[in-house]
C-alpha cells in the first residue's frame, strides 16, 4: 500500500495541534491554542496507536503545521523546539517513523521581524505538501490530509490530497462539501481511511 500504481509513496499529513496533540484552553483569549509550554503538549488519545497503524498500512507520515506563536509574541524559539524534542522523543519511544516534520513560523499580523507578514509556507498554502510530493516522490492524489481547521482542508484540496477534518473544541466551522469526511479524532479518522483504502 505504500506506493500507487504509478510509484508515487502514498502519504498522510497531519496537522499537529488538535489532531496529534490536545489544543490548550488560553486564560487570556478564552481559546483553545497550541501549547505554550513543554508540560502543556500532550498527546491525544490513542494518537500513538493510530500513527502505528498508519505506518503499518504502508503510509508515510508528515506532519504540517502552522506555528506562529513566536511570530504572535507568545512563546519564544526556544520552547517552540523544546515542544518540538518532547514529540521527537516519545515518537522514537513509541517506534513511529515521520518522513518529514514542516513547520511554518510565520503570521501575517506578527509582532516579530522577520517572522511578520505574508509567507509562502502558512496552511491553507500547499507548500510543504508540495515539498513532500518533490523530495519524497510522494503521489498526492493518493495521499490525505488530516486536520482540525478549514484552513488543512484546503491546503489538502489545493493539491488533490484526500481530507478529514477532526472536529475538536477548537474548531465549529462548517465547511460543506469541500472536507471528504470528518472524524472526531485522530484514531476515528484513521479508522475511515483504513476502510476506505
Amino acid at each position: 500500500m505504500g506506493t500507487d500504481k504509478r510509484g508515487g509513496r502514498r502519504a498522510v499529513f497531519l496537522d499537529r495541534d488538535g489532531v496529534i496533540n490536545r489544543n490548550v484552553l488560553n486564560p487570556a483569549t478564552g481559546e483553545y491554542e497550541s501549547p505554550l509550554t513543554v508540560d502543556d503538549f500532550q498527546f491525544a488519545a490513542g494518537a500513538f496507536e493510530a500513527m502505528r497503524a498508519l505506518r503499518a498500512a504502508g503510509f508515510f507520515l508528515f506532519l504540517v503545521s502552522n506555528q506562529p506563536n513566536y511570530a504572535k509574541g507568545k512563546s519564544s524559539m526556544e520552547t517552540l523546539g523544546a515542544i518540538h524534542e518532547k514529540l521527537l522523543t516519545r515518537l522514537a519511544e513509541e517506534g513511529i517513523e515521520f518522513a518529514g516534520f514542516y513547520y511554518c513560523f510565520h503570521h501575517p499580523q506578527g509582532k516579530v521581524a522577520g517572522y511578520s507578514g505574508p509567507c509562502d509556507c502558512r496552511k491553507p498554502s500547499p507548500h510543504f505538501l508540495l515539498r513532500a510530493r518533490a523530495e519524497f516522490n510522494v503521489d498526492l492524489d493518493g495521499s490525505w490530509m488530516l486536520g482540525d481547521r478549514p484552513t488543512d482542508i484546503e491546503c489538502g484540496k489545493a493539491v488533490g490530497t484526500k481530507t478529514i477534518l477532526i472536529r475538536s473544541a477548537a474548531t465549529a466551522t462548517e465547511i460543506g462539501a469541500r472536507v471528504d469526511a470528518t472524524a472526531p479524532h485522530l484514531s476515528a479518522a484513521v479508522g475511515l481511511i483504513l476502510a476506505l483504502e
